[in-house]
C-alpha cells in the first residue's frame, strides 16, 4: 500500500469504475443502504470521512482474536503462523485507514467545510459503539466470514471513491501543498491522493479475499502488494 512509482493512478481508477461491483451479501446491502439512508446518496469528504471512521474496526477486531488464538495455541505452528500473518496485515490496514481518515480531514479544512450532522456527537460514537460489536462478535464467531464482509465493505469503498474522483475534475488542477499529505506520499494533485486512497482499498478487499479463501476474486494489477502464503 502507498507504492505510487510504478502506478499508474488514472488508469486504475477507471479500471475501478468499469470493474463490476462484488455480488453484495444480504447484510452488506443493509449495511450500505443504511449508510446511504443516514448520509444521502450523494458522496462527500463527510461521508468518506465517516467511511473511513469505520473502516479501521475490523482490523482491530480481528487482531484481539488473533491474539487470543495465540495464546490458547501458542505451540500449534500452522496456527501461529497464520495468526501472526493476519495481525501484521491488519495492523498495516489500521494505519492506512488512519492516514485515510487525516486526509479527508485535511481536505475539508482545506475547502472549509464542515462535519456534516452525522459527524457531530453523540452520533459517531453510537454508530462506533455499534460497528465495534458487530465486528467484535462476526470475528469471535466466525472470522471467515468477517473476512468476507469486511473484502465486500472495501469493495463498495473503493467504488465509491473511484466515483468522487470522476465527480470533482477541478481535483487534478489541485496541487496538494500540506505537510501532513507528504508522510503519506508525493502526489501531483489531490484527484491523485484520492485515487490512491481508493487503491488502498483495492488492496484491503484483495487481502480479505486472500485470507477468506476466495483467490480467485483477488483483483490484481501492476505494482500491488504481494499477498502472504497462509495455511
Amino acid at each position: 500500500m502507498g507504492n505510487n512509482k510504478i502506478i499508474n493512478l488514472k488508469e486504475e481508477q477507471i479500471a475501478s469504475l468499469e470493474r463490476p461491483r462484488y455480488e453484495y451479501s444480504l447484510a452488506a446491502k443493509i449495511f450500505f443502504n443504511l449508510m446511504d439512508i443516514v448520509t444521502g446518496r450523494k458522496i462527500t469528504l463527510s461521508k468518506v470521512k465517516l467511511i473511513e471512521i469505520l473502516a479501521s474496526i475490523p482490523y482491530r477486531a480481528w487482531e484481539i482474536r488473533q491474539y487470543d488464538r495465540l495464546t490458547r495455541f501458542y505451540n500449534k505452528k500452522n496456527v501461529v503462523d497464520r495468526a501472526e500473518k493476519i495481525m501484521e496485515w491488519g495492523r498495516e490496514a489500521q494505519d492506512n485507514e488512519y492516514w485515510h481518515l487525516i486526509i479527508v480531514n485535511e481536505k475539508m479544512k482545506e475547502d472549509k467545510m464542515k462535519d456534516a450532522w452525522y459527524l457531530k456527537q453523540p452520533f459517531p460514537s453510537l454508530l462506533v459503539c455499534s460497528y465495534v460489536l458487530f465486528s467484535r462478535s462476526l470475528a469471535f464467531f466466525n472470522i471467515s466470514r468477517a473476512f468476507l464482509f469486511n473484502a465486500e465493505f472495501e469493495d463498495h469503498a473503493e467504488h465509491v471513491y473511484a466515483k468522487f474522483v470522476e465527480e470533482h475534475s477541478e481535483w487534478e488542477e489541485q496541487v496538494v501543498n500540506n505537510k501532513k499529505i507528504e508522510g503519506y506520499g508525493e502526489f501531483a494533485n489531490w484527484a491523485d491522493v484520492f485515487r490512491r486512497i481508493g487503491l488502498d482499498e483495492r488492496d484491503h478487499m484483495n487481502f480479505s479475499f486472500h485470507f477468506y479463501g476466495q483467490p480467485e476474486n483477488v483483483v490484481k494489477y501492476d505494482g500491488m502488494p504481494e499477498l502472504p502464503k497462509i495455511n
